[in-house]
């Protein structure tokens, strides 16, 4: 047996991380003292570096994962490089951000220092792209922590991100990645007392370890959003939305949609319309074979079905549909722990409700997203601008999408919300933000705040106050009667 067999695994790449660590806040702390035009052509080069590899990089993650659909990946990859890009570019975060000389204030942003990069199977590559970018933009140094099954695309993603960044002139380990992914590794480069912060997208298991590893970590939730088709709906345009969405790189966005809800007196129009764009409805037989294979034992979703085909998927569970179906969906009416339909599903399956009503539909929406998927994503699709306010104002997430595609509207493709692969859930998630990630999260403000008044001045206004008395009615109101409404209002609380 050799010296090299007898070392044990865990140790080394312990050690990997703290080299990688140390070496990253030595670039970190040469990156911290550049302008932000010095930042912003390191990371014009690393996007165009991004774009130019889109391809290779697609095949390399989509051969690796056995997820998704290399055109689709392409577009992530081009999406989390030039299309980050061009949204942060002239966005100033190092240095004096803003300044407001009326009331002698002035922000200036600085790094957060070393960033641990939590990196998902299903979106490799891009989240590689887009997490270098919005660092180096924001003067952080970044070390990623790859998934397993996907280690060889991200170190790669890495790599090239690190030699276009260096070739501009960033400083050499400012960008690295784990070789050695394993458990230790990730949780010692989470905890690791040099790690200003964790950008975590991954399972749920990963984010609650980043959030109790000690160091501040923004990390995202399941998502579970159902898709609602009100009864003023486009039909065609928001079933193509859907699917498009939907089987966009075989659902492995965690924004896409995992359920669709309707109205009672538009079910039949809709089902017939994703009928003829290319969904396939299971029978009881089918739906229970399909159902079986969706969840584990704990309730956690198969790893087996993400990412595949419609065609993949069915084959699995023991049915057969043609090459030309989309997306399977199962008609269903409950919500919990036992309907695999009502829970997060990154493949292109949808569980299909109906409700008499939008108030009906409404309900629906938050139980669902209260069981999983809570601070996520929805999305409405409705010409009824009432409507759509009140889905706005009465749903627990952070993004309620409108007339677009789920998966691209979340990320921000389709909308123009901060194009991000880290979407934040908000405190009904359990995140620390409800933003889509940006460079703007990874710095500190340090604010300058200059002196406006002096104490006696705050004196003076307090006995002046004191002296005016309490304010008087407005013109008009009985104070009698208003005494005695008061009054009864506060006896009709006690016991």
């Amino acid at each position: 047996m050799t010296m090299t067999e007898l070392v044990d695994k865990d140790l080394l790449s312990i050690q990997e991380v703290r080299t990688k660590v140390r070496a990253a806040k030595e670039a970190q702390a040469k990156l911290a003292t550049f302008s932000q035009d010095a930042l912003n052509a390191i990371c014009r080069a690393m996007a165009q570096a991004g774009v130019k590899d889109s391809l290779r990089l697609a095949k390399m993650a989509n051969e690796e994962t056995g997820f998704g659909r290399v055109e689709d990946k392409v577009i992530k990859n081009r999406f989390g490089s030039d299309g980050v890009w061009q949204a942060i570019k002239d966005i100033p975060c190092i240095g004096v951000i803003s300044e407001d000389p009326a009331n002698g204030l002035m922000d200036i942003g600085v790094p957060m220092g070393v960033i641990a990069g939590i990196i998902p199977s299903t979106n490799p590559t891009s989240t590689v792209f887009y997490k270098s970018l919005i660092s180096i933009k924001a003067g952080n140094a970044i070390v990623f922590s790859p998934h397993p099954s996907a280690r060889q695309c991200t170190i790669e993603a890495a790599r090239l991100m690190a030699t276009a960044a260096e070739a501009a002139g960033c400083p050499s380990g400012a960008i690295s990645c784990l070789e050695m992914s394993t458990m230790a590794a990730t949780s010692e480069l989470m905890k690791h007392s040099d790690i200003a912060l964790i950008l975590a997208t991954g399972g749920g298991a990963m984010v609650k370890a980043a959030y109790s590893s000690g160091n501040p970590a923004i990390g995202v939730g399941p998502g579970n959003g159902p898709a609602y088709i009100e009864r003023t709906a486009d039909i065609r345009l928001a079933v193509k939305r859907i699917l498009d969405s939907k089987c966009f790189d075989n659902g492995t966005i965690c924004a896409s949609e995992q359920s669709v809800v309707t109205e009672d007196c538009i079910r039949d129009q809709v089902i017939a319309e994703f009928k003829r764009q290319g969904a396939y409805f299971l029978n009881d037989s089918e739906k229970a074979k399909v159902g079986g294979i969706l969840m584990r034992s704990s309730g956690t979703m198969n790893p087996a079905i993400v990412g595949k085909s419609p065609q993949y998927i069915a084959k699995l569970a023991g049915i057969t549909v043609g090459d030309d179906v989309r997306v399977l969906i199962a008609f269903e009416t409950e919500v919990g722990d036992k309907i695999p339909y009502s829970k997060e599903k990154l493949c292109p399956v949808l569980g299909f409700y109906t409700q008499p009503d939008w108030q009906g539909a409404c309900d629906l929406c938050i139980k669902i997203l209260l069981h999983e998927g809570a601070g996520h994503t929805m999305t409405i699709h409705s010409s009824d601008e009432a409507v759509i306010r009140e889905f706005a104002l009465k749903k627990p997430v952070s993004r309620l999408l409108v007339n677009t595609p789920a998966a691209l509207g979340g990320v921000g493709a389709t909308t123009a919300l901060m194009p991000s692969f880290t979407l934040g859930c908000g405190a009904v998630g359990g995140s620390s933000s409800s933003d889509n990630i940006g460079p703007r999260n990874l710095i500190n403000i340090r604010r300058m705040a200059r002196g406006i008044r002096e104490i006696e001045e705050i004196r003076a206004e307090v006995a002046n106050a004191s002296a005016s008395g309490p304010a008087p009615c407005p013109a008009g109101v009985d104070e009698e009667r208003l005494i005695a409404l008061i009054l009864q209002r506060v006896l009709a609380k006690l016991p």
